[in-house]
């Protein structure tokens, strides 16, 4: 990576006695319920027999995109989801086929993203809707961004959140994050370890980027949060679903 800094990965760690170990949005507060209804939560199934999850977020009725950090021997996606333990209208739908990047770099995190293929088709209400993404033209630096999880509340909580939660950041004008494809923001508040693959939505109500990676500046220093820009991967991404 071209920062000298201390990468930390975005990826939700295994369950424990039952319970689900998640990441963390600091700062943040309660989504209002179903407010995010191209929500998903990714069951990863690792080939050690251990369960992991990450974020993703629907593109339509078959895809599902998130980072190819989260990549596993299988999974499943949980659609409609606000609170976690009020699984009765929660959609469960095995992923078929995965995607990532033809050109992700797993030391560097660069072209962190991955489409998931349903093995059915998600059935759209008002709880389980996509997200359009941004597109080419919509490159130039948002304004005002959201991300959201199920993540820890506080470094004090020890388990996932049972309800949505999302916090606003705001992106950093930057020529070499944009140089690498990414967005990325500042500060102790926004997304951690666990919401990675879930989308940073932008005001104009679209998906501009893929939760990637956290890195602390070896220096004195916020955190920086960056996020895999859509925009420069709009090609690939018609691409891969046209094929698929």
């Amino acid at each position: 990576m071209f920062f000298h800094c201390k990468l930390v990965a975005l990826i939700l760690v295994m369950t424990l006695d039952g319970q689900v170990y998640t990441g963390e949005i600091y700062g943040g507060h309660v989504a209002a319920p179903h407010s995010r209804p191209y929500m998903v939560l990714v069951e990863q199934h690792m080939e050690n027999g251990t369960t992991k999850y990450c974020s993703g977020f629907i593109l339509n009725e078959d895809f599902v995109m998130t980072a190819a950090h989260c990549q596993a021997n299988s999974y499943k996606v949980l659609l409609g989801v606000h609170n976690f333990k009020k699984t009765n209208e929660i959609q469960n739908i095995s992923v078929g086929e995965s995607f990532p990047h033809k050109e992700y770099d797993p030391t560097g995190y660069k072209n962190d993203i991955m489409l998931l293929k349903l093995s059915s088709k998600a059935n759209f209400n008002n709880n389980v809707r996509p997200i359009a993404l941004a597109g080419q033209g919509d490159d130039s630096l948002p304004k005002s961004c959201i991300v959201s999880g199920w993540g820890r509340v506080s470094r004090s909580e020890k388990f996932m959140s049972d309800l949505l939660m999302e916090v606003n950041v705001t992106l950093i004008d930057s020529d070499q994050f944009a140089k690498e494809k990414l967005y990325c923001s500042e500060g102790e508040t926004g997304p951690a370890e666990g919401d990675s693959g879930g989308p940073l939505v932008c005001e104009d109500g679209k998906a501009y980027g893929v939760v990637s990676f956290t890195f602390d500046p070896d220096l004195d220093g916020l955190p920086k949060h960056c996020y895999t820009k859509i925009p420069d991967n709009r090609s690939w991404i018609q691409s891969a679903m046209k094929t698929a």
